[in-house]
C-alpha cells in the first residue's frame, strides 16, 4: 500500500484549515487516514504550521511520500534536510554528531529568518498605522481650517448686513422724525392761519 503524507481539508467556507495526515493514497482526501500528525492554517501571516516533527520524520524514514504542499512545509520545518542528513549517516558519509550539528546550525539560522520576517511584518503594520494616523490628522486639520474659513466668511458677511440694518434703522428713524416734524409744522400752520383770520 502506498502511504502519503497529505492535507485533509476542514474549516468553514473561505476559511479553510488543514490537517496533516498519514493516509493510504487510495483513500479520499477528507476520508480515512492512518494518523494525524499536525495542522496547517494558511489564513494567518505567516502561515501557521504545527507538525509533530518526530512522527513526521519517522514516517518519512519509513517511506511515506509527501505531497508537494506538505513537502514544502516539511522543508520549511527542516525535516527534509534532517532526512537527507540521516540517509548520509546510514550510508556512512558523515557521523551522527556531524549531522546533528549541521541540523542545529540550519535550525538556528531558520529561526533567525522567521523572527526577522515576523519583526518586519510587525514593523510594517506599525508604520502603516502611524501613516494612517498622520493622514487622518492632516485631514482633520484641513477640515478645521475649512470650518474656520467658512465661519470667518459668515462673520464677514454678517457684519455688513448688520451695518446695513443699522443704517436702515437709522434712516427709518430719521424718516420718522422728519414725518413727525412735518406733521407738527403742518398742525402749527393751520393754527396760525386761524389766528390770522380772527
Amino acid at each position: 500500500m502506498a502511504v502519503k503524507i497529505r492535507l485533509a481539508r476542514r474549516g468553514r467556507k473561505k476559511q479553510a484549515m488543514y490537517d496533516v495526515v498519514i493516509a493510504d493514497a487510495r483513500a479520499p482526501r477528507d476520508g480515512r487516514f492512518i494518523e494525524k500528525i499536525g495542522t496547517y492554517n494558511p489564513n494567518t501571516d505567516p502561515a501557521f504550521i504545527n507538525i509533530d516533527n518526530d512522527r513526521a520524520f519517522k514516517w518519512l524514514m519509513d517511506g511515506a511520500q509527501p505531497t508537494d504542499t506538505v513537502k514544502a512545509m516539511l522543508s520549511y520545518r527542516g525535516l527534509m534536510l534532517k532526512k537527507h542528513l540521516q540517509i548520509g549517516v546510514i550510508k556512512g558519509a558523515l557521523t551522527q554528531e556531524e549531522a546533528d550539528k549541521k541540523f542545529e546550525a540550519w535550525l538556528a539560522d531558520k529561526d533567525a529568518k522567521i523572527q526577522t520576517k515576523a519583526d518586519q511584518i510587525a514593523q510594517s503594520k506599525a508604520d502603516a498605522k502611524k501613516a494612517k494616523l498622520e493622514a487622518e490628522a492632516k485631514v482633520n486639520a484641513a477640515r478645521a481650517e475649512a470650518l474656520a474659513a467658512k465661519k470667518a466668511e459668515a462673520d464677514a458677511a454678517a457684519q455688513p448686513a448688520e451695518e446695513e440694518a443699522t443704517e436702515e434703522a437709522a434712516a427709518d428713524a430719521e424718516a420718522t422724525e422728519e414725518v413727525t416734524a412735518e406733521a407738527e409744522t403742518s398742525e402749527e400752520a393751520p393754527a396760525e392761519e386761524g389766528e390770522a383770520k380772527e
